[in-house]
């Protein structure tokens, strides 16, 4: 059985890790950086890029480059509407309200584009470790709905990983720092990401890490703040040269890079230059945005949204019934935690310093990995009971919400109620299924509906149907009806909450197999490419340098230019054929040299080619090869 790795697909950056012995390893990206960043971008040719190479070119490609998806994934486009002006790249609304991310004029769903980072973190560690990838945990916001975990999941279907467990991410997290699980604790996580801020009330002992309560806002994160100095900067240099930034896609990418950029640099800094040179054009000639900004100006900036986590820990340790006093210590996570004034609120409200001993931005996949070796059997040690983040329940009489779960209840569970009919010989009832804290049911998340047929007709109020509420250990849920009278029996796994269908999701899994061995011809097609590059090189020097006959010169100068001509076709077996045809006539070129070292000798030694066609300077090292049913659903007739 191969590794269970764990990895946190967050809204600005992701990671992916493994357990080495008892420890979490984070594994590097192929440009060798320890996190992704969760970009995905389309070029004018065609290629899809994925993390650096992607948020390298943001600028010069805006529209067709897509960020923060995570924010969009288990959404519906009515959602999102309010928002869209925030996304630099278009989102378009699909069929029943469902959204869809248009680029080069082809539709993505949220979910394919998630896919596509866990493919390259996939890459990364299949390049990475020895040993076979048997199956992943995926981190989620605590506060993440059940819609959303599913759209994780179904991405991690798409990009063809088994993901064994959808895991929040403060439980993740507190697995990961060095805590005594043998002690009683009662600890708090303050999970702040770029596009979530999640309140997690924990408490440890025996082993067991029991999640008491968790309150969260899946709409705010350090992105706010880069938008909220970017809307600033926009609005000051249309007051001073009446110039409107907010049309123009590609300076407001400019400016939205360097307010991310401002709000690193003010964490080390008191104040830092933005300068922007040639950021827009008036009748003047250009016009240049330089601005300095200072830490005060840039905490007054976010004062309100950092209080508002504040209210959200408030509202925990309530759900938690626990005050402040009862915390034996808090945990922080995410890169929204490196800014001093968010370190600052968050102590003076904790009354305590924090625990920082493992990198926040790293710690959730680390904790995803070690939750890895826990479910694999390799550590026996410690028992996670999660909860689920929001009430669930069903739609009845006058479209009141009734429960069925609570928020807050401890994972896996199942939980019934009876219900009844509101009508004389009433035959069908229709059963829908939200999910969230209001009492009317259309002001919470919908997640499906079903109708349960062919109940024994008598009058209102006698008929006992059974409504049970399952919950897995995902936070991803079943629901039933039994009618108690003639046994007729429905239910529905809420799989279509994530927006995709299954078929969906298997046709999006094919082609994103579809695409990956596309990927591999395109690296094999470079590979022979170059190999003909360098014969074509050694010939060259070969023909220049030695005293071979005229005719064997021109023969070989032929070769080259037939050889020249077919590199830009990119036609395989013909690059192979080239390859042996240029291969033999150097060696028959090469009896015939006179004199001096052999060129080609002195080019391989200089420039010997990797497996991956790429040139490799120095001694070669031996390589090692890494390795529903669909409900039918009609319209609401009568509520019971």
């Amino acid at each position: 059985m191969g590794k269970i790795l764990g990895i946190d697909l967050g809204t600005t950056k992701s990671a992916i890790a493994y357990l080495e012995g008892t420890t979490p390893e984070i594994i590097l990206t192929p440009e060798g950086h320890r996190l992704l960043p969760s970009i995905v971008a389309f070029t004018s040719t065609g290629e899809r890029l994925v993390g650096q190479p992607a948020k390298s070119q943001m600028i010069t490609n805006p529209l067709n480059t897509i960020s923060s998806v995570k924010t969009l994934m288990g959404k519906r486009y009515s959602e999102v509407e309010p928002y869209l002006q925030e996304f630099p790249f278009h989102i378009v609304k699909h069929g029943n309200d469902l959204l869809r991310i248009e680029v080069n004029n082809q539709v993505y769903s949220p979910e394919e584009i998630s896919a596509m980072i866990l493919l390259k973190l996939r890459d990364a560690a299949d390049r990475y470790l020895s040993d076979p990838i048997d199956s992943v945990i995926i981190t989620v916001p605590a506060y993440f709905n059940d819609s959303q975990r599913q759209a994780t999941k179904d991405a991690g279907s798409i990009a063809g990983l088994n993901v064994k467990r959808i895991i929040n991410e403060p439980t993740a997290a507190s697995l990961a720092y060095s805590i005594d699980l043998k002690k009683k604790t009662k600890l708090i996580v303050y999970d702040f990401g770029g596009g979530t801020i999640d309140i997690s009330v924990l408490d440890v002992q025996n082993g067991i890490i029991k999640v008491l309560a968790t309150a969260g806002n899946t709409h705010m994160g350090g992105n706010n703040f880069d938008i909220a100095l970017t809307q600033k900067l926009t609005r000051e240099f249309a007051d001073e040269h009446h110039i409107d930034l907010s049309r123009d896609k590609a300076a407001l990418q400019r400016i939205r890079e360097a307010a991310e950029n401002a709000k690193i640099e003010l964490s080390a800094v008191d104040e830092c230059e933005i300068n922007l040179p040639f950021i827009a054009e008036s009748e003047d000639g250009p016009v240049h945005l330089i601005k300095y900004l200072r830490r005060t100006e840039f905490e007054n900036l976010i004062k309100k949204d950092v209080e508002q986590t504040l209210e959200i820990c408030s509202r925990c340790l309530q759900n938690a019934s626990m005050h402040i006093s009862d915390i034996d210590e808090f945990l922080l996570v995410g890169g929204s935690t490196r800014i001093p004034y968010v370190q600052h609120k968050v102590k003076e409200f904790f009354k305590r310093e924090p625990n920082r001993k493992v990198n926040p931005d790293e710690i959730v996949a680390m904790g995803a990995a070690a939750q890895g070796a826990i479910i694999k059997g390799d550590s026996k040690d410690i028992l996670l009971l999660d909860v689920t983040p929001l009430s669930l329940g069903v739609k009845t009489f006058g479209g009141a919400f009734t429960r069925i779960i609570n928020a807050n209840t401890t994972i896996p569970t199942s939980r019934s109620l009876i219900f009844s009919t509101v009508e004389d010989n009433q035959a069908e009832v229709d059963i829908e299924i939200f999910q969230g804290e209001r009492e009317i049911a259309e002001e919470n998340k919908s997640l499906g509906k079903f109708t349960l047929l062919d109940i024994k007709r008598a009058p209102r109020g006698v008929p006992r149907i059974e409504v049970t509420f399952s919950i897995n250990i995902n936070g991803i849920m079943n629901v039933s009806a039994l009618d108690l009278s003639s046994k007729n029996k429905k239910e529905i796994l809420i799989s279509q909450s994530g927006l995709l269908s299954k078929d969906e999701v298997d046709n999006l899994r094919a082609e994103a197999k579809k695409l990956s061995e596309l990927d591999l011809k395109k690296r094999e097609t470079i590979n022979k490419k170059n190999k003909v590059i360098n014969q074509i090189y050694s010939l060259n020097q070969l023909n220049r340098d030695s005293g071979l006959p005229t005719e064997m010169k021109a023969e070989i100068a032929a070769m080259v230019r037939e050889a020249e001509r077919e590199i830009e076709k990119e036609n395989v077996p013909v690059l192979e054929a080239l390859e042996k045809k240029l291969s033999d006539m150097w060696k028959k070129a090469n009896a015939l040299a006179v004199g001096g070292e052999r060129p080609l000798a002195r080019v391989e030694a200089a420039a010997a080619l990797r497996d991956d066609g790429t040139m490799a300077v120095g001694p070669q090292a031996d390589a090692k090869p890494g390795k529903e049913k669909k409900e039918d659903t009609k319209p609401l007739k009568i509520n019971f």
